[in-house]
């Protein structure tokens, strides 16, 4: 029960009501202790009220006077004069006196604990006002121990009936609490366990129905991290399915270019001029469709090789590029430009650097062919103290707002209809094998930029 939170909610409670009783206790004993003194005052007056009526008092009378009003003597002060009106013989001598005239609180909650914990029996003597002005004061003395035991029984019986309100006020405030907080947690609790089961299930996902604002927003925000989480899962699941279809396709496809590769070594013989250029471009390109075969039957085995380092002449790689895409689409009217500083040579794995800037200038044809209008694509280099810095650049229309958000994520950053959005994460995770970074400058209605960073180092990775 210590360890569970409703019990120990019930305990925390009922240590709280207690304690609020206790602060209710210490003034009411004290007020319990005045009344007391108050009442042998009101008594003592009543008795003086004989001896005003008759002058001469029998002294059996005079004693049980005394012994009713629980008092030793009375002195009332009416005028300027102070008369002993009753009396009898004292025990022992005065040890305390107590004014009630103008007692503050705090003076009669110390002087009531006090007594309450000084068990010996003294007399004291106690001033106060008459009643209804029946003179200027009233004065008696008294034993303490009578008071003492009635403040003890007072406290004894306050003790227990606050003990019995703050049991039941817990047992309340624990089951209105159960019934309006610990249920709903417990709830959100079980939706926990039960969704953790079988998370790629969307029957299982909580639907928010607190009444308690604070669990509602708890829920709503379950909610949305559960729906996240299995759409997540089932995204995972296609990836996968779809991971296993790609491996299958590209070892078939690997084995069709492999072939190809053969007759293109007879078409190299040909004495056809136009052949003869054309020749090497082909080789070059069923060349990388199957390294890239082969690169993805590699990562679909969680194997992708790292990058081959070598200094490489980026002109060349980049004139290569540009063939290419201009051999795509050889009848839209976009214009290809590089700005390389002549004989400029970067540490890059040739076959991987390729497939980074055919990726970005690709993308950035597509962009602007979808446009209907002419366009340009603008690859510039330049070799600084601590990278080389590669700059794609177009005159598309730039990146529209789901694709930015995504940019970098595989089948969500897609900039055109149909675009799987695999180029970009596939040039970005080859440069970052690099050391480098891929990184979009700017898009907007004038065109997009990417940037390419290849740090110098010493070439170790």
């Amino acid at each position: 029960m210590i360890h569970s939170l409703s019990g120990r909610l019930l305990i925390l409670t009922t240590i709280f009501v207690m304690l609020a009783e206790v602060l209710i206790f210490v003034p009411s004993i004290a007020r319990f202790r005045e009344e007391y003194m108050l009442t042998r005052l009101e008594r003592a007056q009543i008795a003086s009220l004989a001896l005003l009526a008759d002058d001469m008092l029998d002294p059996e009378l005079e004693e049980e006077l005394l012994r009713n009003a629980e008092v030793f003597n009375v002195v009332l002060r009416r005028d300027e004069a102070r008369q002993l009106v009753l009396a009898s013989p004292m025990p022992r001598t005065v040890s305390q006196t107590y004014d009630l005239r103008d007692a503050s609180a705090t003076v009669l909650i110390r002087d009531a604990m006090l007594r309450l914990f000084r068990p010996g029996n003294e007399v004291v003597r106690v001033i106060g006002a008459p009643v209804r002005e029946a003179g200027l004061l009233i004065e008696v003395t008294m034993e303490t121990a009578p008071m003492r035991v009635a403040m003890l029984d007072y406290g004894i019986r306050i003790l227990m009936l606050s003990a019995v309100i703050s049991v039941i006020t817990a047992v309340l405030l624990f089951f209105a609490m159960r019934a309006l907080l610990l249920k709903p947690i417990k709830r959100v609790a079980g939706h926990m366990q039960r969704y953790a089961a079988a998370p790629e299930d969307a029957r299982r996902i909580i639907e928010p129905s607190a009444s308690v604002t604070e669990l509602r927003e708890a829920e709503e925000a379950l909610k949305k991290l559960q729906t996240d989480l299995t759409q997540a899962l089932k995204q995972k699941e296609r990836l996968a399915q779809l991971g296993s279809a790609v491996s299958k396709i590209s070892h078939d496809l690997r084995n069709i270019l492999t072939s190809a590769q053969l007759f293109t070594d007879r078409i190299e013989m040909s004495e056809d001029p136009t052949v003869k250029r054309m020749a090497p471009k082909l080789v070059g390109s069923i060349t990388r469709a199957v390294h890239l075969c082969e690169s993805t039957l590699a990562f679909g085995k969680a194997e992708e090789p790292g990058p081959t380092l070598t200094l490489m002449l980026l002109e060349e790689l980049v004139e290569e590029v540009i063939d290419g895409e201009r051999l795509a689409d050889p009848e839209s009217d976009i214009s290809f430009a590089a700005d390389i500083p002549a004989n400029l040579t970067v540490r890059a794995d040739p076959e991987q650097m390729y497939r980074v800037l055919a990726n970005l200038m690709r993308n950035a044809r597509q962009a602007i062919t979808a446009t209907g209008k002419p366009g340009e694509v603008h690859l510039r280099a330049e070799d600084r103290a601590e990278a080389w810095c590669i700059t794609v650049s177009d005159t598309g229309p730039g990146l529209p707002p789901k694709a930015r958000e995504h940019l970098f994520t595989a089948f969500q950053g897609g900039a055109r209809k149909g675009g799987s959005g695999l180029g970009l994460v596939i040039a970005s995770e080859l440069v970052r094998g690099h050391g480098g970074t891929l990184a979009l400058h700017n898009t907007g209605p004038e065109g997009t930029v990417f940037d390419i960073t290849l740090p110098k180092g010493d070439g170790t990775l």
